[in-house]
């Protein structure tokens, strides 16, 4: 080890003493828990090898960049943070492996780095807290799939309230349940490829969708099958197709989403079905709304309930909409028997 130096950091509102110093980069480890680490080498909750870890961060473009960045400024800029007594990087994995990637080329030059050394007492939540910090509040370089992870590890493992989360992150509590909300659906549907992640935010937070889902309750698993296999080409088709599937209206709506949930048609044919419906006609909507709203029981008993005089102003709407119908039906010239 070389000269160390005492200070302090801030965690959350706790102050802590730190050591400031160069040390061997060989004796150090990769934190599996990191949500960079834990979304991108994490297997049906197995733990991974320091090697794995190492490996799969390498390959990583960040990780080259890292790389170059560092060589050019001689050194890191920002040293890592690791626990004493175990030397488990908390923060700057990706740091440590192109680090070692410079080693690899110079071992003199890149054997020792410069890190904050934290006490061996410090708690998971403080760590969760120091990593909120660098990666939430501040430089905000975790990608959605990482901050979700992040959030969700605090609150199902360590029990921290969201409303807690909200005011030490500056989030709003609705953003925070969001995120976990996606990040425990992935979880659940075994999906933790962070570049799925859009697919599944655009599926949860869409209300037509929601009905379905509603309804039909295999449309959740059959739907991250597809995500997995690649049938969905990509996450704005979450948005402008599979909606468009959801938008058909009535009986033949539930029967093209069960036909799909049943694999007797695949995504691009049940789109191309939901198009011959008008689905994605912005004008069939309009009308089809229109309709079915008129159509309710309830109008009938509210106009009949109306002042004489509210009455008869409904009365006179009610005339120009059956003249201005019949006007574009002619020139349409759409006869009764052409329409369902």
């Amino acid at each position: 080890m070389s000269r160390v130096v005492d200070d302090t950091m801030k965690i959350g509102n706790q102050e802590i003493q730190i050591k400031r110093l160069n040390i061997e980069q060989a004796q150090l480890k990769y934190y599996p828990e990191n949500p960079r680490i834990y979304s991108l080498v994490y297997i049906d909750e197995t733990e991974p090898s320091q090697e794995d870890i190492e490996e799969k961060l390498q390959r990583m473009d960040h990780v080259k960049t890292l790389k170059h960045s560092i060589k050019a400024n001689g050194g890191l800029i920002d040293p890592i943070i690791i626990r004493d007594g175990d030397f488990v990087v908390l923060e700057g994995n990706s740091r440590l492996a192109a680090y070692r990637l410079l080693a690899k080329e110079d071992v003199i030059k890149w054997g020792k780095i410069s890190v904050v050394l934290l006490p061996s007492t410090i708690n998971n939540d403080l760590i969760f807290t120091l990593l909120g910090q660098y990666h939430i509040i501040g430089r905000k370089d975790w990608n959605p799939f990482e901050q979700a992870g992040y959030l969700w590890r605090r609150h199902k493992h360590y029990h921290v309230e969201v409303s807690s989360m909200a005011r030490e992150m500056g989030m709003s509590e609705g953003e925070i349940r969001k995120l976990i909300t996606v990040y425990d659906f992935m979880k659940n549907n075994d999906d933790v490829d962070s570049l799925h992640w859009s697919y599944y935010d655009e599926y949860l937070k869409s209300r037509v969708i929601k009905k379905h889902r509603n309804e039909i309750p295999k449309l959740d698993e059959r739907f991250a099958e597809m995500v997995k296999h690649g049938e969905i080409p990509a996450a704005i088709d979450v948005r402008e197709k599979l909606q468009a599937i959801a938008k058909v209206p009535g009986q033949k709506g539930s029967k093209l989403i069960l036909s799909l949930v049943n694999c007797e048609k695949d995504f691009d044919e049940c789109y191309i079905e939901a198009e011959k419906n008008g689905a994605t006609n912005n004008l069939y909507q309009i009308l089809y709304k229109f309709r079915v709203r008129i159509s309710d029981t309830s109008i009938k008993k509210h106009l009949t309930k109306m002042e004489k005089k509210q009455q008869k102003k409904c009365i006179f709407e009610i005339r120009k909409i059956e003249e201005t119908t019949k006007k574009i039906r002619n020139s349409l010239e759409i006869d009764n028997d052409d329409v369902e």
